[in-house]
């Protein structure tokens, strides 16, 4: 006996459901397809060096960037990896001659983590941070630390505003450690403390020509006797000769920024606008100066890729001289570790080849 045909209204649901599983299916296959497309495009993190150590003993003189340059290709993104263990570190900072650095890979992202020390208890950190009270730096502190203390930078429109030397007693050309010295333009009378130096080169941005800033040579320390007009200090350190027409800064805060290198939020598109000393070149471990502040969003701890483009000389077929472009090249790693509004320092932490001005310096 044949079966009973299907009814219209069966037959039409079931080619309802059919549609509906081919559309979910249809649904999924586009949610899973734009999972990989972002899971492709997206930052894997840091990326371990070839063969890294299991262990490094912290000793006096490291850096976190060095540490970190010892487990990881790019030694700047360290806070990605002890970011994610704050149970044991805290802060990364508080890291000291004697600890022990781990690297762990047990969680199938790397992570550094604080062991202990070989051979001894661990201690607690009220005890620890007073038996060992410096603690390791980002960065070499002894490269940036004069640039952190003294004045660098006088904006452009700014260097006719502050005091300078009038006289000298008893009408000295030169000043010397101990002397007094007469003051136009300081009118604050609540600051004890001030800082002497000279105006130096002009500061031209390379895009446009402009000067936007004039670099500062310290040149000692005054501490202020009689305000008034003209005020009255005496030189307490005469690092270079002091002399009429030299500037006077307040003396800044003497404080160590805690630098934690981190890449930009924003685009920025700098360039290298001088070198530090009036160098023409620069290497690692050189200061170099941008052209971009904090108005253009750059921040202390920001680090910034150096780039150049140059041009190749050659011939066409007719013998004439001609020029190509090659393309770009990066090159070079900076730290940034004090701004102006319109003006930022850097240290170059890695560089394979001389830094000139002019170079681009970008988002790494």
């Amino acid at each position: 006996m044949p079966p009973a045909p299907v009814s219209d209204s069966r037959n039409g649901a079931a080619f309802q459901r059919h549609t509906r599983s081919i559309n979910m299916l249809r649904i999924i296959s586009a949610l899973l397809l734009a999972a990989t497309m972002v899971a492709a495009t997206a930052d894997d993190g840091p990326a371990l060096v070839a063969n890294p150590p299991e262990r490094h003993i912290v000793v006096s003189g490291d850096t976190l960037w060095g540490i970190s340059g010892k487990f990881l290709q790019q030694p700047w993104r360290w806070p990605d990896i002890w970011r994610m263990n704050r149970e044991q570190i805290a802060n990364p900072h508080r890291i000291y001659p004697g600890d022990v650095v781990v690297l762990d890979l047990s969680r199938g992202q790397p992570q550094l983590k604080l062991a202990k020390p070989l051979g001894t208890a661990r201690l607690q950190p009220q005890v620890h941070s007073e038996k060992l009270p410096v603690s390791i730096p980002s960065i070499p502190p002894n490269v940036i630390e004069p640039f952190i203390s003294r004045p660098l930078i006088i904006e452009a429109g700014e260097l006719d505003k502050v005091p300078r030397i009038l006289a000298a007693e008893e009408n000295r050309v030169l000043i010397a450690a101990g002397d007094l010295a007469f003051i136009k333009g300081m009118q604050r009378d609540d600051i004890e403390k001030w800082q002497v130096f000279r105006p130096g080169k002009p500061l031209k941005d390379p895009e446009t020509g402009q000067i936007v800033a004039h670099e500062a040579f310290f040149l000692g320390d005054a501490r202020l006797i009689q305000a008034g007009e003209p005020a009255v200090v005496r030189i307490v350190r005469a690092k270079e000769e002091i002399t009429r027409g030299d500037r006077l800064l307040p003396t800044p805060p003497q404080e160590m920024i805690t630098y934690a290198p981190h890449r930009p939020e924003t685009e920025i598109t700098a360039r290298v606008m001088s070198i530090y000393g009036g160098l023409n070149e620069a290497a690692a471990g050189s200061v170099i100066s941008l052209n971009r502040g904090e108005r253009d969003g750059l921040e202390v701890g920001h680090v910034l890729a150096l780039f150049r483009k140059r041009n190749a000389a050659d011939h066409d077929s007719d013998g004439r001289r001609t020029s190509t472009t090659l393309p770009e090249q990066r090159y070079a790693l900076v730290f940034v570790f004090r701004i102006f509004e319109r003006v930022a320092y850097a240290l170059v932490m890695e560089s394979s080849r001389s830094v000139i001005v002019g170079d681009a310096a970008r988002n790494p």
